[in-house]
């Protein structure tokens, strides 16, 4: 690893168009600058399910791979073999299959804060057995958390609820005092899964993530829902929007994951869309746009994905009683059969943006910011790594949320 300055692992997976119900896995890709060189490794873990996200501790010997399994598993940040698990029905079970630890906040190199059913749990590595249980997080399904800069608060964004039905629209964020743990609900009108905050000051940004539930009620099995979304900027402290962004349902800003800030841009990848989005921060206003949608010459060079893609819609969905669904999934993905950029992140000197295309199962990395490819890089078949996969089935790795280092 000395030999590459950068590091951008991205958890994976597995093929299918539901992230949540797939395989767990791991992908190191390093990068040298100096010379454009690269090296990869991948590694998939048995028993645990449902792989996410991935947070490395700040002085980088320990990895985290959140999960939609119930499980905390930890790996080397150097080779990917696996350092510890847990099982989280040891200290409660949720409600729903879809809530696990999916992400954490590390407070130091040994201890990190994660959700797991209706509360905050504060760990030790060297005690994985033994949290402290904190507060009731207070929303329906929590999700990304992020400390703010001064490390006062913990922001946090939360899916909608299987759980709960009809009434299982989250359409709020929360916030954790970590000084006195006082729990704030920030009310939205559209549900935020992924939050992020400023990069000095004491704000953080959620971005909408709608959803239409199967049959009015099913949270478990959504669609893509063909509606404007929105950018709320957020003061931790008041529990207040400050400044939003909305932005019509035709630009392709749908079903984000990672969120990445430059000096001057909010930056977030739309697997949905096919799309990353360049958020001006000075007015919040106007922005700008890559563009990683599959063209047909594509699509026609990947049968397997596609037909996988298309299998698994119609297995989420009635489509004689859920037809505006998969007419606003189309619409959502402008005509495209395959899905795209989950993994974004920008380098710390901001010259390099990674993205990890999941769709089209390749990382690139643009010169930031004018925007340009510098480096394209497909990458191998999943078979290669679950030797039980049959040779036709779809052989994409299930890039999600990224971290990058260096």
């Amino acid at each position: 690893m000395r030999d590459y300055p950068l590091v951008f692992y991205v958890a994976l997976d597995g093929n299918g168009v539901n992230g949540l119900e797939g395989m767990a896995g791991m992908c190191m890709f390093l990068f040298n600058p100096a010379d454009d060189s690269y090296a990869w490794k991948i590694l998939y873990y048995d028993g645990i399910a449902a792989g996410h996200a991935c947070a490395i501790n700040p002085s980088a010997t320990t990895g985290f791979l959140g999960n939609a399994g119930q499980h905390l598993l930890f790996f080397d940040p150097e080779t990917l073999e696996e350092q510890a698990r847990i099982s989280t029905l040891r200290f409660e079970t949720p409600r729903t299959s879809l809530h696990g630890s999916t992400h954490l906040a590390w407070l130091n190199d040994d201890e990190f804060i994660t959700a797991i059913g209706a509360h905050f749990y504060r760990f030790s590595l060297g005690r994985l057995d033994e949290p402290a249980q904190l507060e009731p997080h207070g929303v329906k399904l929590p999700h990304a958390m992020k400390l703010t800069p001064s490390g006062r608060y913990l922001c946090y964004g939360s899916m909608d609820s299987p759980a709960d039905g009809r009434r299982g629209e989250a359409c709020h964020v929360g916030v954790r005092d970590m000084e006195t743990g006082e729990i704030r609900i920030v009310p939205l009108p559209a549900t935020c899964w992924h939050v992020l905050p400023h990069k000095r000051k004491e704000l953080f940004y959620a971005i909408s993530f709608r959803v239409a539930p199967q049959d009015h009620q099913d949270y478990h099995e959504w669609g893509m829902a063909y509606l404007k979304e929105y950018v709320f900027e957020i003061d931790p402290a008041a529990g207040k929007v400050v400044r939003h962004w909305a932005t019509g349902r035709e630009t392709p800003a749908h079903i984000n994951s990672d969120i990445t800030m430059s000096d001057s841009e909010l930056i977030f990848c739309n697997g949905g869309s096919q799309s990353v989005i360049f958020l001006d921060l000075d007015g919040l206003a106007r922005f700008r746009m890559i563009d990683e949608k599959a063209s047909l010459a594509d699509l026609s060079q990947r049968p397997r994905e596609v037909v996988t893609q298309v299998c698994d819609t119609f297995v989420r969905g009635n489509i004689f009683s859920n037809s505006q669904h998969f007419l606003g999934a189309l619409r959502v993905s402008r005509g495209s059969l395959l899905d795209s950029v989950y993994g974004c992140q920008l380098s710390a000197d901001q010259s390099l943006l990674f993205t990890a295309n999941r769709g089209m199962n390749h990382i690139s990395i643009y010169n930031y910011p004018d925007n340009s490819l510098r480096l394209r890089v497909p990458m191998p078949d999943l078979q290669e790594f679950v030797p039980s996969l049959s040779a036709k089935a779809d052989p994409r790795l299930g890039f999600h949320h990224a971290a990058l280092i260096g």
